[in-house]
Order: structure tokens, then sequence, then C-alpha cells
């Protein structure tokens, strides 16, 4: 099942509740990046309009088990004038595996208008290698993404740079593209830590902050995102990383942050 089926399963349950199937694996885990789609689209068809959504906080509590059902719950905290507070959990087994504190707002008149810094030099997608999929060696759920490598060096190579990323597409096309699909697609790189380590080593995201640029510029079905994190801080086995997402053209689309627990 792609990414679309998994949403149209999700849409189509009388309970909102959806099976994670094994390839969308991430070790021992349902793909974290899908598990928090899931709960937005969730926190969306609870809304009473169409606030788009401004910021997530996710807080992965536990590992989403492929294979057993999963369940989306919403909670309205507070509808303002402007701003909605969401809370979404995903929940496996009566256990709260995931939580999302999202907020929807509207927008209003304002005299500030700063625009953001343009998107670094990288060379075009179709000039990049893909980066392979090798099962067995590599997330499962890897083979559902196009990602083709441009800054820093891939994981477990001793490195030392700060920066890694590069172009990032699903590996289908859709009839439309919203911040559902994003979130599902801005988790596919691995943790910005990983290539400092010399051999492979379990890291799992502790906390993760995205941020949605609004109105949300242009992103076609089949488009390339460019991805670039930076890491601001790591030791004792925790990682502080920030990451910036432009379209095609340029523009910012996203901002996310991520604590991660390094394992080796």
């Amino acid at each position: 099942m792609n990414f679309s089926a998994l949403l149209q399963a999700f849409d189509q349950s009388s309970n909102a509740t959806v099976t994670i199937p094994p390839e969308w694996a991430q070790g021992r885990a349902g793909y974290g990046g899908l598990v928090a789609a899931l709960v937005l689209r969730g926190m969306r068809s609870s809304l009473s309009d169409a606030r788009p959504v401004r910021s997530l906080a996710i807080t992965f509590v536990g590992p989403v088990q492929p294979g057993e059902p999963v369940q989306v719950q919403t909670e309205i905290l507070r509808a303002g004038r402007a701003v909605t507070q969401v809370l979404g959990r995903a929940v496996q087994n009566g256990q709260t595996m995931c939580i999302v504190q999202g907020s929807f707002g509207a927008g209003r008149e304002s005299s500030v208008n700063v625009v953001a810094e343009p998107a670094p030099e990288a060379p075009a997608a179709a000039d990049c290698q893909r980066t392979p999929y090798v099962e067995g060696m590599m997330p499962n759920f890897l083979r559902y993404f196009d990602t083709r490598w441009t800054f820093g060096d891939y994981p477990c190579t001793n490195s030392r740079k700060r920066e890694m990323g590069g172009w990032m597409r699903f590996d289908e096309t859709f009839e439309h593209f919203d911040e559902v699909h994003l979130v599902g697609l801005v988790d596919v790189w691995p943790p910005a830590v990983l290539p400092h380590l010399k051999e492979r080593a379990p890291a799992s995201s502790l906390t993760w902050t995205i941020e949605f640029v609004q109105p949300q510029p242009a992103i076609g079905v089949d488009d390339w995102l460019l991805y670039k994190a930076t890491i601001e801080h790591a030791r004792d086995g925790y990682g502080h990383c920030a990451a910036m997402v432009w379209n095609k053209t340029g523009e910012l689309v996203a901002i996310s942050r991520q604590t991660i627990a390094v394992f080796g």
C-alpha cells in the first residue's frame, strides 16, 4: 500500500483506524512521518472550518507496531477567533504512541512582512543520483520515496559535516499535495547526526516540530522539494537539528526541528 492507499483506508474507516503494513516499517516501529501525517489528517477532520495548519509539535511516545491497528483520537483544546488548538493522539492497544499538538490559524492583516532567506544552491534533482533502496539494509518505508543526496554525507560514514539533505519526493503521483503529504515526506531523511557514526546504531526522534509557511507555496503533485538539515548541538546521546524545506522554485515551505536520541 502506497501513501495514497493508506490515506484512503484511513478516511474510509469508521473509527479513524488504520493498520500500518510491515513495508512501512522503520526498524521495529512504523514510519514516524506516516504516523504523524495520519494524526494530522484526523485533526483536520475535527475542525469546523478550513483554518490552515501553522505548526505541529510531535512527541513519539512509543513505537507504533506495524501489522496492528492504530487509532487516531483528536480533541479541540480551544477554538478562538483566529486560532484553533487541537490535540491528536495515535493510540495502539490502548496506549498512546504519538502525541501531536497542532495550531491552526487564519491569516490577518499585519504591518510585519519579512521574506524568507533564499534557498541554498544545489544541483538539479535530475543531475543527482537517486539514493538506492537496499532491502534488509535500509528502513522498509524508503521504497516509497525518491531522495537525491546533495548536502553532507551518508549515515555511518564518520563524517564531521554539520549539514545533510537534498531533493525528495514520493515515488507516486497524487491528485493534490498538501501539508499531510508534506509531513509524510519531510521525515524521510535520517537524523542529521547519523553520518557522524562509524557504524550502524539505533536512533530515534524524541520530539519533532514542524512549522508551515502559509499561504502554502505552490507544490505540484510530483514536484521535488529541497531539504537541508543542520546539527546545532549533539552530545551525551542526544542531537538537536534544524531543517528547512523549499519548493522547486526556491520558496520556503516549512521549517523543521528535531531532538534525536542516538544509541551509539
